[in-house]
């Protein structure tokens, strides 16, 4: 039988539906991931509930679906994720044509539970293990690397703490045993990956680990780029600083949210910063690690944010020129400490013309930024190629969200390998360039 598994959300999501369908496969299943035209005869869809968009664009997945499976295309509906562990009840009530509903952390469970529904009709080529692996689904040279679960920072506007719980790393023998599995199924390149990276083995050692991890992980034999993911500005371990400068396969990539520098937000919002120790920690990142890559997540349109407030963010920007930026308006979750002690004052047209404003000059700064490349040469990676272009990546890229080099070459390159090529034109995009000896 063929499951499609179809995953929504964070790449965290992704490393879970990748171990289901590990477990699946072993089972006896037959796995597909995100297939544009699902033939399956059973559906997952691995939600994800963290805002607004990202809860709807999963019920209007689920509701797809569900008339699918109303009308003979597909026999089964599983709901997993976020989404799903969190409003159990009222989906199950509102979508009844979902077989069952399954939280964040059961997808164990779900692999248990179709195993004995389907037992005359899989092979039972496996058997249902703890631990078995994963089934990478993005190109076969880099993967996520999930090295926890859960946050304990508790920032007022997050729901993340009541999804997840308590923050909990794997071992550091785990990751490693992981990494050098997949080294050896050929991958190169790991995204390092949790809700809180900076947190690390605070619950196994009483202290932060994070940078003797990744020096754990580079010494792995193969292992070619390390980037790391979701930082968090109060207390950053500023030994990381070191070993991202001294080790020539971590990437200078840092990806830290900090959302505001406004100290009114920055209180509100519980962030535990003030404006100037954030600039201090910037500057102490470029002091550090000399042309380090800074990636962050701003918001706008909290509970409170004046227009003198919004306008320091924007000079903030404008200030610091981060090379990568994204940015989102508030939206108020459930349970929250915003939610339950401040009222949704601004307007949603504000927040929506405070967020197109912001991003206009995030655009006109990464424009800046990528012409600073123009006529050096860089390291990259071939991801695919589309049309006349090899799709490219260097170490201040990360996979599907960061500007890429396109490179035209009159000899066919190999994706999953390495180039030197020299960028040759920019765009508010992208990079543009040709292979160099």
């Amino acid at each position: 039988m063929t499951i499609d598994l179809i995953t929504l959300g964070c790449s965290k999501n992704l490393v879970d539906s990748e171990t289901l369908m590990k477990q699946l496969e072993a089972i006896g299943f037959d796995c597909t991931h995100d297939s544009q035209n699902p033939k399956g005869e059973i559906v997952v869809i691995n939600t994800c509930g963290f805002i607004q968009d990202a809860k709807e664009e999963s019920i209007e997945k689920i509701l797809e679906f569900a008339e699918a499976k109303e009308e003979g295309r597909i026999e089964e509906l599983y709901v997993m994720g976020c989404l799903s562990g969190r409003y159990m009840e009222d989906l199950q009530k509102e979508i009844p044509e979902v077989d069952k509903f399954y939280g964040k952390f059961d997808f164990k469970q779900l692999a248990k539970d179709l195993a004995e529904k389907h037992g005359a009709k899989v092979s039972f080529a496996g058997c249902y293990k703890e631990t078995i692996g994963r089934h990478i689904t993005t190109p076969s040279h880099y993967a996520y690397l999930k090295i926890s679960e859960g946050c304990d920072r508790h920032c007022a506007y997050c729901a993340i703490p009541i999804m997840t719980g308590k923050h909990r790393s794997r071992s550091q023998e785990e990751i490693v045993a992981e990494v050098k599995s997949l080294v050896a199924e050929g991958v190169k390149e790991f995204n390092v990956i949790a809700q809180e990276l900076t947190y690390y083995g605070i619950d196994i050692g009483g202290k932060q680990h994070i940078a003797e991890l990744v020096e754990a992980i580079s010494a792995v034999e193969g292992v070619e780029w390390i980037r790391l993911h979701y930082a968090y500005p109060t207390h950053f371990p500023m030994d990381l600083l070191r070993v991202i400068r001294e080790r020539d396969n971590v990437c200078k990539y840092m990806d830290i949210a900090l959302q505001h520098i406004s100290d009114n937000m920055l209180t509100k919002m519980r962030r535990n910063i003030s404006k100037q120790d954030t600039l201090n920690l910037i500057a102490a990142m470029r002091k550090e690690v000399p042309g380090i890559c800074l990636r962050t997540t701003l918001m706008v349109g909290f509970p409170g944010e004046t227009e003198e407030d919004f306008n320091e963010l924007m000079d903030f920007t404008r200030e610091v020129k981060f090379d990568r930026m994204g940015a989102f308006a508030y939206s108020e979750e459930d349970g929250t400490y915003s939610a339950d002690n401040y009222s949704d004052d601004v307007p949603e047209e504000v927040k929506q013309a405070r967020l197109d404003k912001l991003m206009a000059l995030q655009q006109s700064i990464s424009e800046q930024v990528a012409a600073t490349f123009v006529g050096k040469t860089l390291k990259v990676i071939v991801d695919r190629k589309e049309g006349e272009y090899f799709i490219c990546r260097s170490e201040y890229s990360s996979p599907e969200v960061d500007p890429e080099v396109l490179v035209k070459s009159d000899n066919e390159l190999a994706v999953g390998e390495f180039y030197n090529v020299e960028i040759t034109g920019s765009d508010e995009f992208d990079l543009y360039g040709n292979v160099v000896s």
